[in-house]
Parts: structure tokens; sequence; C-alpha cells
């Protein structure tokens, strides 16, 4: 997990980096990894949003409440919903543009 600076988050956001295997028998062993779910530079994620193993959430991006992300997420962008998809609207600009 690794969070860039300036990012922000919201209360009640899940980060789940555990995976599991995808074959019963696998699973009842206990076989699991960790994912890495990494945030860039001035990220804002809302409140309740999931992140799900393995993500990507690129500088500026922008994370709607209650998004569930299960892919990543470019720069300057804005999703939501669930699954998280872009929404139309301005993008995020750095600051000073």
């Amino acid at each position: 997990m690794a969070i860039g600076a300036g990012s922000m988050l919201g209360p009640g956001v899940h980060i789940y980096c555990a995976d599991h295997h995808r074959d019963a028998a696998e699973r009842r062993a206990g076989i699991e990894r960790a994912m890495p779910v990494t945030l860039g530079q001035d990220v804002w994620v809302g409140g309740g949003a999931i992140l799900m193993p393995g993500v990507t959430i690129h500088d500026r991006a922008i994370i709607g409440a209650g998004a569930v992300v299960t892919r990543d997420v470019p720069p300057e962008t804005r999703v939501a919903g669930t699954p998280a998809h872009p929404i139309p609207g301005p993008q995020t600009r750095p600051p000073g543009d």
C-alpha cells in the first residue's frame, strides 16, 4: 500500500490488498497473496469507497463516495459507481494551471 503526497481519504474507505485463489481447493488450503494498492499524488477518495486488490489510482484522480474501484484509474480522471466508471465533467488540473 502506497499513498502519494497530498492525497486524501474520506471516512470509511476500505482498501483491500488480500487476493484469494480462484480455485476452491486452493482457497480451502488457505492460499492467498497480497496485491499492492497504489494512490498517486493529490488523489481524493470519497467516503465509503472500496479499492480492490492490485489497483493503481494515478495522480489527481477523484474517486466518488461509495465507488468500488476494480481497475486502474488514469491521471486526472473522476470515477464513481459500482463498479467505478469515468463520469463526465471537467478534468482536474495540477495546481497553478
